[in-house]
């Protein structure tokens, strides 16, 4: 019995201190070499949208979209069902005239946030599929560059909402 100690002592301290390599390596554990794409997801808050001041076809729309991934995302679309359309603008002074242009992308840093609010970058959402009343709400949906979506509850607000 001595000998066959002499042979399993070293062979348990072994597997002992050996253990807790394999347990962290890449092989012993997927999850941590799986890409989760989901693990870090830039996300929406505070959305909500103006009603028109008289009746029109379109809403603008107004949020932060905050990124607290270590990696920069680009937004490349947005949509709701509740709209026929969904573009991102942005509204600029030149020469004294404000002028909105459609905004084809937008780049949301590694933690950084983009604030879509009036005045400068927003969203235009056209023909409303139903009428939108105040207090109601519609989601939208942005969609990024690498192919996930994310999105949120707009609040409809009044016409003279800030």
């Amino acid at each position: 019995m001595p000998g066959l100690l002499r042979t399993l002592v070293p062979a348990v301290l072994l597997c002992a201190a050996t253990a807790g390599a394999f347990a962290s390596s890449p092989v012993g554990n997927d999850s941590e070499t799986a890409a989760d794409p989901d693990a870090c997801a830039p996300r929406v808050v505070e959305g909500w949208l103006r009603s028109p001041p008289m009746p029109m076809p379109m809403m603008a729309g107004f949020a932060r979209i905050e990124n607290p991934c270590a990696t920069g995302v680009e937004i490349v679309s947005a949509h709701s069902d509740a709209f026929a359309s969904v573009e991102l603008h942005e509204t600029r002074v030149v020469d004294g005239v404000s002028r909105m242009r459609e905004v084809p992308r937008l780049f949301l840093a590694a933690d950084g946030e983009a604030v879509l609010q009036p005045g400068g970058l927003h969203l235009m959402l056209m023909r409303p599929v139903a009428p939108l009343q105040t207090g109601g709400s519609a989601r939208v949906e942005f969609t990024l560059a690498d192919g996930r979506s994310i999105g949120a509850d707009f609040e409809v607000r009044a016409a003279n909402a800030r």
